[in-house]
């Protein structure tokens, strides 16, 4: 994070104090960070209210979480650098990261947010959310093929977690994930000797893509 986002660093712009000023108020508690004392110099998000002494220093933003359809040919990034990337087709104004990565070819949920500590803790630290997704394969499922996938499959050096799987029809299946290596889903069905011709997440945790249409949204 830029140094702007360090605790002492909005202290000393505010309150025209130095440095030394502004470490020894936290370490005495006089900083509360969404109504919690802090003593320890830290980062802060846009949607963290900052008191210091009974003065707001941030009101803080409006936390917003948005369910998004992303649309296949959209790569998940906002790195304008990238071709087709998600930043270019998103029509908010508030910069929102975006919780849960699905690959240029695959469709469906994106959780999108400027709660860095949600984003932090569903990105990084290995929550086991559920994530739901309703995928074809371009040969007939037989029960074998079910029941390697449900028991786990070596992809990446490990074996995947048990997951919960049936089928839709003869080439179609339901498939819940609670970890999310990097194209965890078509590795495993290429492991198995079948590739994958469409893929689409429909639920994360109890957030439901619902009637949303490609590159639609609605507030969470």
């Amino acid at each position: 994070m830029p140094v702007r986002n360090i605790l002492h660093y909005i202290l000393i712009k505010k309150l025209q104090i130095s440095k030394k000023e502004a470490l020894r108020q936290i370490e005495n508690g006089a900083v509360c960070i969404n109504s919690i004392i802090v003593t320890e110099d830290c980062y802060f998000q846009k949607t963290d209210e900052i008191y210091v002494a009974n003065i707001l220093l941030q009101k803080g933003e409006k936390r917003v979480q948005i369910a998004f359809y992303k649309p296949q040919g959209i790569e998940t990034t906002l790195n304008e650098g990238i071709s087709d990337n998600l930043k270019q087709i998103l029509p908010f104004e508030e910069h929102l990261y975006p919780i849960g990565r699905l690959d240029k070819a695959s469709e469906g949920l994106l959780l999108l947010t400027n709660d860095g500590q949600l984003y932090r803790e569903l990105n990084h630290y290995g929550k086991t959310v559920e994530k739901e997704y309703i995928v074809e394969i371009d040969q007939t499922i037989t029960t074998d093929f079910l029941t390697k996938m449900a028991s786990g499959v070596e992809i990446l050096g490990k074996t995947t977690l048990p997951c919960q799987i049936y089928a839709i029809n003869e080439s179609t299946f339901n498939i819940i994930l609670t970890q999310g290596l990097n194209r965890q889903i078509r590795r495993m069905c290429y492991k198995l000797g079948c590739e994958v011709i469409y893929l689409k997440r429909i639920r994360i945790g109890d957030v439901t893509l619902g009637e949303l249409q490609a590159g639609e949204w609605r507030m969470i």
